[in-house]
């Protein structure tokens, strides 16, 4: 069982260092085609783009990371509290 709430851990680590670099890319100059802008947002668009449809319009500004990592700690607490 501890190994399934290392991987929870790390799966869930993995996604906030995603998110958290796209949210600075996306204040960068990068153009689109730079290899790490592309692997960030290729890695991070599965996950992003369901919330952001279901998402009202907010004049441009992409609240959808935040949602997506309330949600996926809101997911990892209760996945580590059952296995616990």
């Amino acid at each position: 069982m501890g190994f399934l709430v290392f991987i929870i851990n790390t799966l869930y680590t993995l996604l906030v260092i995603l998110l958290i670099a796209r949210m600075i890319i996306s204040f960068t100059t990068l153009d689109y085609y730079h290899p790490i802008r592309r692997i960030v947002h290729n890695l991070t668009e599965p996950v992003l783009a369901p919330v952001r449809r279901m998402m009202p319009q907010t004049g441009g500004v992409d609240f959808s990371p935040v949602i997506v990592l309330l949600i996926a700690y809101i997911l990892r607490i209760l996945l580590i509290g059952i296995l616990v």
